[in-house]
This record gives structure tokens, C-alpha cells and sequence, in this order.
């Protein structure tokens, strides 16, 4: 058997019972992708064999394996991770899918968590038949963040113009006000801005932070949230180096199109950044989650039980997760280059004529 060396991507099935299959299986059609990578499914090899004859699907097979150590280069491997008995009912929510989303994503954790695989692509899961006593968590996001030991993390929407985190996330709306503060808006800067040069190879990231109020509060006239919190913490952040802009209005920044004027967006809260964001690019947008010591991605929709099983379902945000996730492991891998070798730097005498510079190295030996 011949194996791959190129970037190993676990790829965890969500629900069996919504569209993840579809969107995965159309995206490994494309024959570009076991050019880029190695894709690995943690799943089913019977529900995916139930979701190819239910979409007419004839081009594609899986490698069956047991580890990503015996993935093969030419086609797309497939773990079992659930109980081969499982029952597939398309449209619904299930207790057994619930569980199974939970097995599939449990072993690609183990394997990212061993550098088993490089990167790992969610598919979407049912927030609410996966709770369980192993998983009581609003989202992956919360999840991995209590694997991987994270203490604070950002979930950053990714599209080819925009990329919106946000500063509270899954919680009710009656919570957002007294759960921003000076102290996790300067954190999620700095994730933000750190997850920019090293993920994004971006030099020199602007970051614009929303107000909570509407026109930010009109001085203290709607809200004093910008007056005490948002601002002292951008000037905190600007004292840190960090170019954090704001407080704008939400509906005048992206109205006016001010938002393509900046590497980033940080919001206060869920909606009102993901409106915005997925009004422009749910065909395309991607979950990405900042500030993990490993890179997961996931597409921007849900399991949409309403399409599932019928060919309906576009493969294009699933798709760009995946190239993502490839290309912030790319990105990383050079930024720890870059930092491990730096430049060597030099100073400028001053004092010299252009003609005759004279260059002092930190080490006179390498001249």
C-alpha cells in the first residue's frame, strides 16, 4: 500500500441523519483534494454507503482503515467509529445519531490530540440530541476548548471578505450585557490579533470591535457599556500594539461597507456578528476556532434536516473549510520558521554619508 505524507485530515461525520454526508461526499468528488491532503472520515462505512445509493453517488469509495497510519494516498479513507447496526432516518433527530456524532468526534479528538492527524474538519451536529453525560456543551467550540486545555478561545467566521469573532457567544440574549467585559474583550484581541499573523499571515492586522448600544451608545445616552468597558479595552489593546479600532455602530460599519477596511471584526455578541456574516457568505463561510493549540474548522451551516437526502445540500462551505484548515496548518508551519530563524538585524550608523553606510551586526563574525 502506498501512503500519504501530505496533510492528514480528520474529517468527524456530525449527525448521520442531516446533510454531513452529502456535503462531504460531494466534496470528495473533486479529484484536486487527494492532491492537497489525505482525508480521513471518522464515521460509518455503512451509513456512508447509505448516504451514496440515497444521493445516486457511483464515483466514489473509501479506504477502510483502523488508524491514520494506514491511510491510503489515492482514495479517501473512512474510520468506524459507531455501532454497524445503526439505523439512518433522514430528516430526524435521534438519540442514536446524537451518540454517534459523539463516538466519531470523541476518536478524531484522541487522534488530533496524538498528531495522528494534522487538522480535523467538523461536519455539523445536533446541538441538542448530542447532549449527554459525556457531552454537555452548547457547540464543538466549547468542547474542544475543555480537550485542548484552552482557557479562552474565539469563534471566528471566516469568508474570502470577512472575518467576524465575537466577544460572547452561545449564551442567551438576556446574558450578553454583564458578560463583556475590559478583561474578555483584551483577550479576544489578542487571539485575534496573534491568530492573524500566524494563521492568516496577515503583517500588521486592523481589528474594528462593534459597540453593544445602538450608535454606541450616544454617550452614555443608550448605554454606558462603550464609555466603561469597550474603550478602556481598546486602549489597552493599542497599548499592547494591538491596532483595535472603535466602537462602531453595527449597522453603520457594515452598511457603509466600512468593514472591508479591516483584517477582522471582533462583535459583542452571537448575532450581531453572525447576521451580518452569513447574510453575505453562508454559501461559503467557515467556523474557525482561534486560540486552540490545533486547527478545526467547520462548515458555516447546520445539519439542515429539511434538504437531507435530497441533493440539494452545497458542498461549497464544507469545501472551503477544508482548504482552510489546510491552509492555516501551511500558515503555521512557516510562521514557527520564520520565529525559530528570524532575520538577523542591523543597525544604522547615522552618522555615515549614504555612501559609506556603516552597518554594525549583532554578530561582526557573519559579515
Amino acid at each position: 500500500m502506498v501512503y500519504n505524507t501530505k496533510i492528514k485530515v480528520g474529517i468527524s461525520h456530525g449527525d448521520i441523519n442531516g446533510i454531513s454526508y452529502e456535503v462531504i461526499m460531494k466534496t470528495l468528488l473533486d479529484p484536486r483534494i487527494l492532491e492537497m491532503c489525505t482525508p480521513i472520515i471518522y464515521g460509518s462505512p455503512k451509513v456512508a454507503a447509505y448516504h451514496r445509493k440515497a444521493l445516486n453517488i457511483e464515483n466514489l469509495s473509501f479506504n477502510h482503515i483502523r488508524t491514520p497510519q494506514e491511510a491510503s494516498l489515492n482514495r479517501a479513507n473512512i474510520i468506524n467509529c459507531i455501532d454497524e447496526n445503526i439505523r439512518v432516518e433522514l430528516g430526524k433527530s435521534t438519540e442514536a445519531a446524537g451518540e454517534s456524532s459523539y463516538l466519531a468526534l470523541e476518536k478524531a479528538v484522541d487522534d488530533l490530540k496524538t498528531g495522528l492527524i494534522d487538522v480535523l474538519v467538523t461536519a455539523p451536529i445536533n446541538k441538542d440530541n448530542i447532549q449527554s453525560e459525556k457531552f454537555k456543551f452548547p457547540g464543538h467550540t466549547e468542547y474542544l476548548a475543555q480537550q485542548f486545555n484552552s482557557r479562552d478561545f474565539v469563534m471566528l467566521m471566516v469568508s474570502h471578505n470577512l472575518k467576524v469573532g465575537v466577544v460572547t457567544g452561545h449564551i442567551p440574549l438576556s446574558d450578553v450585557a454583564k458578560s463583556i467585559t475590559r478583561d474578555k474583550i483584551l483577550s479576544k484581541l489578542r487571539i485575534i490579533a496573534r491568530s492573524l499573523v500566524e494563521d492568516f499571515s496577515v503583517t500588521n492586522p486592523r481589528i474594528a470591535v462593534l459597540a453593544l448600544n445602538p450608535h454606541a451608545g450616544d454617550n452614555g445616552l443608550i448605554g454606558t457599556e462603550e464609555q466603561n468597558i469597550i474603550i478602556p479595552a481598546l486602549e489597552q489593546a493599542r497599548n499592547e500594539g494591538i491596532t483595535a479600532l472603535g466602537p462602531y455602530p453595527a449597522d453603520g460599519f457594515f452598511g457603509s461597507g466600512d468593514f472591508s477596511r479591516f483584517d477582522a471584526i471582533l462583535a459583542m455578541y452571537h448575532d450581531q456578528g453572525l447576521i451580518p456574516f452569513k447574510f453575505s457568505s453562508f454559501d461559503q463561510g467557515v467556523n474557525y476556532t482561534a486560540g486552540l493549540p490545533v486547527i478545526r474548522t467547520s462548515p458555516a451551516h447546520g445539519t439542515a434536516f429539511d434538504i437531507a437526502g435530497e441533493d440539494k445540500a452545497s458542498p461549497d462551505s464544507f469545501r472551503e473549510a477544508l482548504y482552510l484548515a489546510i491552509d492555516i496548518h501551511k500558515n503555521r508551519e512557516i510562521h514557527r520558521e520564520i520565529s525559530a530563524n528570524p532575520l538577523r538585524r542591523y543597525d544604522i550608523n547615522p552618522n555615515q554619508v549614504d555612501e559609506n553606510i556603516d552597518i554594525e551586526a549583532d554578530d561582526q563574525d557573519t559579515l
